[in-house]
């Protein structure tokens, strides 16, 4: 029998086969399984795949199986966009958590939403938030590093290979990073970057270089604008940390506080000794301004209000972060268990060593505050910043 005449014999026998009973379709079944050789099994689908509608017919969508899709109307695909972009494209385990929050200020920015929107967005797990958002993930580039051994004092500050107590606010650690473009030579700018193990809140100062006072007044700024008071200072080996400054700032013989601060360091060319700033300064400096050079002095002081004020309201308020519980080895595997989603500003309420009048004052911030409008304003500022590197801005973040 040949093809042709074996797809006619197909499509007369799948029309007598749909409508045909049990027992007839038994027998059909024996017949097409004698004629063509196949087994029972593949004679049922390949009956079954045949099309015998009318072109009409089969214009029309097939329904297929299962529970209908409920997520995606275009006015919850549209809104759930905008949120993640506005939050720097958060994780869907993340987003789940700060949605609720972030759908407050949503119609002031945007257009209403119907209750029904709102409440599919409140209630949508993190699986779906990914897999609604899948086709407009985007990718990064990755930079060079400009860690320099600083050997003057190494025996001085002592090595810390055990992570401080994370159950009390205030033990920070400390990386910088450099805005150098393609090249490490010449001038050009450097972010500091500080950041507390237990609530995850994080501080960035810019500096001209790395030299040993403009790291000091970095520090120092950053200081007396935490909600909390240093307890350890935690650094790499880099010269901009193991000097005499920051050591003498650091053992100040008049404020007894300082006497009982632990400065220590991390062991050179361990990366994972300083693991909770390390990823700050992917999420926190790489995506808000890239890898470009910064080598003009003119974008210093815009650049540090950026960081003092928006850029710190906008992560340690509105975007949450995990915190690692427990590591379990299984054979070859590690098992790894973290905490459910929070801001740093929803851990530092939680804490019995904040004061309450400290948290009565990040209450009365976060009332004031809107992350549409400070992501508007981070925008705002960043075009100016970006004005005098000749780099252009997107809605959404920069053009890298």
């Amino acid at each position: 029998m040949g093809r042709i005449t074996m797809e006619l014999y197909l499509r007369n026998l799948s029309k007598r086969y749909k409508k045909a009973s049990k027992k007839e379709k038994g027998l059909m079944l024996d017949e097409y399984c004698a004629t063509s050789g196949h087994s029972r099994k593949h004679a049922i689908k390949t009956i079954n795949k045949v099309k015998t509608r009318s072109r009409a017919m089969t214009t029309k969508t097939k329904e297929t199986r299962g529970r209908k899709p409920v997520y995606y109307s275009k006015e919850l695909v549209e809104s759930l966009k905008n949120i993640w972009l506005s939050c720097d494209q958060m994780c869907g385990k993340r987003l789940v958590v700060v949605i609720p929050s972030w759908l407050e200020h949503y119609e002031k920015h945007y257009a209403r939403l119907s209750l029904e929107t709102i409440t599919q967005l409140s209630n949508m797990s993190s699986a779906t938030i990914d897999r609604i958002l899948s086709p407009i993930k985007a990718k990064h580039l990755k930079g060079r590093r400009g860690t320099k051994p600083g050997s003057l004092l190494k025996t001085q500050i002592p090595i810390a290979t055990e992570q401080w107590d994370s159950s009390v606010p205030g033990f920070v650690e400390a990386d910088t990073v450099a805005h150098c473009g393609s090249s490490l030579s010449g001038d050009f700018i450097w972010s500091l970057t500080l950041t507390d193990i237990y609530s995850g809140w994080t501080e960035m100062r810019a500096t001209w270089g790395k030299g040993a006072t403009g790291t000091v007044d970095a520090i120092r700024d950053i200081e007396t604008n935490l909600p909390f008071s240093l307890r350890g200072f935690d650094c790499d080996n880099g010269s901009e940390f193991l000097n005499y400054h920051l050591l003498r700032y650091f053992a100040d013989p008049e404020d007894s506080q300082r006497l009982r601060l632990q400065f220590t360091r991390s062991r050179p060319y361990k990366k994972n000794d300083n693991a909770h700033v390390e990823q700050k300064n992917w999420t926190h400096v790489r995506q808000l301004l890239g890898y470009h050079r910064f080598e003009k002095q003119a974008i210093l002081p815009l650049l540090n209000k950026l960081y003092a004020n928006e850029v710190s309201w906008f992560n340690n308020f509105f975007c949450p972060c995990v915190k690692l519980l427990k590591k379990e080895r299984i054979g070859s595997k590690i098992k790894k268990t973290h905490s459910k989603p929070m801001t740093p500003y929803q851990r530092l309420l939680l804490s019995s060593d904040i004061s309450e009048k400290q948290k009565e004052s990040l209450r009365e911030r976060y009332k004031t505050l809107d992350p549409f409008a400070l992501k508007k304003s981070i925008e705002k500022k960043l075009k100016a910043i970006f004005k005098l590197v000749d780099v252009k801005v997107t809605s959404s973040r920069v053009a890298i």
